[in-house]
């Protein structure tokens, strides 16, 4: 998950941990008014309930506003990979050929590929079923086997013609442009 989404589960226990604290303070306070306490006690006691609940409201708005966001960037991608689909289709291929020109395994191409996709170690394990040390090999030998020295290398090798050139980049021109 990304750094600047926050975790589901830890939210939800947040707001679990308010609403017990809530509970637990209305309780009280509702037990001292029977027992006759005093008003400031009482008044102290209801600011405790009422920044409980104004926790519970704010980490609610927060998973709220993550979850839309969420669902806004998944049709923003969707909408994207329906826009470019002949592209990457295209792009597919073309990575596909240069694993096998680089001889890698069925195993170190799927690495690769997550690799490509973001993936760390410990999630390509999770997702291929495997030990992280032997996601870890695997990657070593795809490097190895292709020449490059590492994750970013990978990326660069497929991403670098896909990009403008720097002047083209920097003056905002195209190739039709020029």
């Amino acid at each position: 998950m990304s750094d600047d989404v926050p975790d589901v589960r830890a939210t939800f226990a947040a707001i679990s941990l308010f609403a017990v604290i809530a509970l637990l303070i209305a309780w009280d306070v509702v037990a001292d008014y029977g027992e006759g306490a005093r008003w400031d006690h009482i008044a102290i006691e209801l600011a405790v309930l009422l920044v409980a609940a104004v926790g519970i409201v704010l980490l609610w708005r927060q998973l709220y506003r993550a979850r839309a966001s969420l669902q806004h960037a998944l049709v923003d991608a969707e909408q994207w990979r329906n826009e470019n689909r002949e592209i990457l289709q295209g792009l597919g291929a073309a990575i596909e050929r240069q694993f096998r020109n680089w001889q890698l395994s069925k195993a170190e191409a799927d690495v690769a590929l997550f690799l490509l996709k973001g993936c760390s170690h410990k999630e390509i394990a999770a997702l291929r079923r495997t030990s992280e040390r032997t996601i870890r090999e695997q990657a070593r030998s795809l490097y190895r086997k292709s020449g490059l020295a590492g994750r970013s290398s990978l990326s660069a090798f497929f991403l670098e013609d896909l990009l403008l050139p720097r002047e083209q980049a920097a003056t905002g021109s195209t190739p039709l442009q020029d």
